[in-house]
């Protein structure tokens, strides 16, 4: 039973952190300021047809120029933390070489001013912006990308070590790998399931190599984690085949990165139903899979909607892209799921959705805790993203009231209460996203933020879920519904 404001034991203790989230190709805007230059977002917006409207994130919502403003909101809504991502491109120009103090300055002035406000900073390294030179040298399915990774990992520890104690390596690799590299759907755009599993294997040893670096370049008291999109993969009916479906994608989707950066291995059947495309034995080198599992503080995890997975209807059925929809992108002629290109995914009957067409189910969330809970025992999680878009809409009073979004908030902090009584160590919940944003293939269509912001004129207007989830910050305890 949630507890009621007068009761005398919160529904999450005063140690527990909640923050918000955002990305910088979503949010930053500045592309060519400060010496910057192009990330291979910057060059799928550009190419016709990729995203909606036209798009792109050359000025997003000026949080580059306007990052002042931006922690004053967050500031304003008591928020614990901030969880956001640094532009490779913007730090190390083309991803190699010295760095670009320019661009350091800009990420040490907003973490100053997030200290400065009690407002502790939370910093992904790579949330999917490579620089477009490393993609014309080959990109994530060459080895030498995750190398990269590591010295750009380095250089930003020894810029901003002093200041952050909180470090993630990695936002949803999946998405890099098998969006960006299998569907196409995503930046750099490839449809080669062979180049995104190699892509896969090549994220898990650079979030390995990173992790190494940052212990090397950090102080000891600065904690090291990673952010996955684990799903949470239902099975349409109790038949072997629809079982057997489940598990291609618990594999695909779930077991090619927590197996080796938690567990220190592939698992085998992964190897197996992808053996047609990939030679493992060649690809993963002496060494690989103990230098991906490495000593964790945090577990992030990214929660939106379960999956309602079977078998395909007849050979002819080609497995619609779901998981692609669920996570914000666009569909592609192209699967993201190689190996498992047959299984079929449906619309989980009888579930209200957002507007991305995702079904609200928060029991995902707290089954997925539970689950990682029990496999990773004494790691610490984190909801690094759970949020929805919504069709929000300025009134002629000038406030935004999104009440689905708060009942969505709601069911899902819910959920990370219920995972916590029954023994789940979660830590702490970011809101994604603090802003409306650019995202990714939808463009300026969908809106994700607490804050709403007006793409014509950049003004920020906090949203009712704002303040509400402000008023939770402040309390602990979750209003009854």
């Amino acid at each position: 039973m949630t507890a009621h404001p007068s009761s005398p034991t919160p529904d999450f203790p005063a140690a527990f952190l909640f923050g918000s989230a955002t990305s910088a190709y979503q949010i930053e805007g500045g592309a060519a300021e400060g010496g910057r230059t192009p990330s291979v977002w910057d060059t799928f917006a550009h190419t016709p047809g990729k995203v909606l409207g036209g798009d792109h994130g050359d000025v997003a919502v000026d949080h580059y120029g306007r990052w002042r403003e931006d922690v004053d909101l967050m500031a304003g809504l008591g928020l614990d933390a901030y969880r956001f991502s640094v532009s490779w491109s913007r730090v190390q120009p083309g991803g190699r070489g010295p760095a670009n103090q320019r661009g350091l300055d800009f990420y040490r002035a907003l973490v100053d001013g997030l200290l400065e406000r009690g407002i502790t900073p939370w910093l992904t390294l790579y949330h999917w912006d490579l620089p477009q030179e490393l993609e014309d040298a080959g990109g994530w399915p060459e080895r030498a990308t995750a190398e990269r990774f590591a010295a750009y990992a380095e250089l930003v520890a020894g810029a901003l070590g002093d200041r952050v104690e909180h470090w993630t390596t990695l936002n949803e690799p999946w998405c890099s790998a098998f969006l960006g590299y299998a569907s196409g759907v995503h930046a750099p755009g490839r449809t080669d399931g062979a180049a995104a599993l190699r892509a896969a294997h090549h994220l898990n040893l650079a979030h390995g190599l990173g992790v190494q670096a940052l212990r090397a370049a950090l102080p000891p008291r600065a904690g090291i984690g990673v952010s996955l999109n684990p799903a949470v993969p239902r099975a349409r009916s109790a038949s072997a085949a629809d079982a057997d479906a489940r598990r291609r994608i618990m594999a695909l989707a779930n077991g090619v990165f927590e197996g080796p950066m938690l567990h220190g291995a592939y698992p085998e059947d992964l190897l197996t139903d992808t053996a047609h495309l990939v030679d493992w034995a060649s690809l993963v080198h002496d060494g690989d899979l103990t230098a991906a599992h490495q000593r964790l503080d945090a577990l992030g995890v990214n929660y939106y909607s379960p999956l309602l997975v079977s078998s395909p209807a007849d050979a002819g059925t080609r497995a619609p892209d779901d998981l692609e929809r669920r996570d914000g992108h666009g569909e592609s002629e192209h699967s993201p799921w190689p190996g498992a290109e047959r299984v079929a995914f449906h619309q989980p009957p009888g579930l209200p959705t957002t507007q991305m067409g995702w079904a609200v189910d928060p029991s995902g969330l707290r089954e997925v805790l539970r689950r990682l809970s029990r496999e990773v025992p004494g790691l610490p999680l984190y909801v690094t993203e759970n949020g929805m878009a919504a069709d929000d809409k300025i009134a002629p009073d000038g406030t935004v009231d999104d009440p689905e979004r708060v009942a969505y908030l709601h069911g899902h902090l819910d959920a990370v209460r219920q995972a916590m009584a029954e023994g789940a160590d979660v830590r702490g919940y970011f809101l994604w996203s603090l802003l409306d944003n650019f995202e990714w293939s939808y463009g300026y269509s969908k809106r994700f933020g607490a804050v709403y912001v007006d793409f014509d004129t950049l003004e920020r207007t906090p949203k009712s879920s704002a303040h509400w989830y402000a008023e939770l910050a402040r309390t602990r305890t979750l209003p009854p519904r």
